[in-house]
């Protein structure tokens, strides 16, 4: 393949990243209210280490463990913020004492 057909390659696996992404934010916001309205606690750390765990059994590379790790780290520090900015300010108009903030940044 030329460089130019992999640049467009990879532009087009990029566009179909985005698309991904933006799912996944989607499903984060939808638990997100549902952790609210069940009074469960949005961060859960073991639930962040079934993600990595996942991602590493399904990786077969050429991307290290470790650096794919990190990517699933920002994406989800990423979609905690999200979480936040939909679900908190509803959350502190109804509850201003929740601990909504403090989880979502731990």
């Amino acid at each position: 393949m030329t460089l130019e057909e992999l640049r467009d390659q990879i532009d087009v696996l990029d566009r179909q990243l985005v698309e991904l992404l933006s799912e996944r934010a989607r499903a984060a916001l939808m638990i997100g209210h549902l952790k609210v309205a069940t009074s469960l606690p949005v961060y859960e750390p073991a639930r962040e280490k079934i993600i990595y765990a996942n991602v590493r059994a399904a990786n077969k590379g050429p991307l290290p463990d470790i650096e794919l790790t990190h990517i699933y780290e920002r994406i989800i520090d990423v979609m905690r913020n999200v979480q936040k900015e939909e679900i908190a300010p509803k959350t502190e108009l109804a509850d201003a004492g929740t601990k909504l903030d403090s989880e979502v940044n731990d």
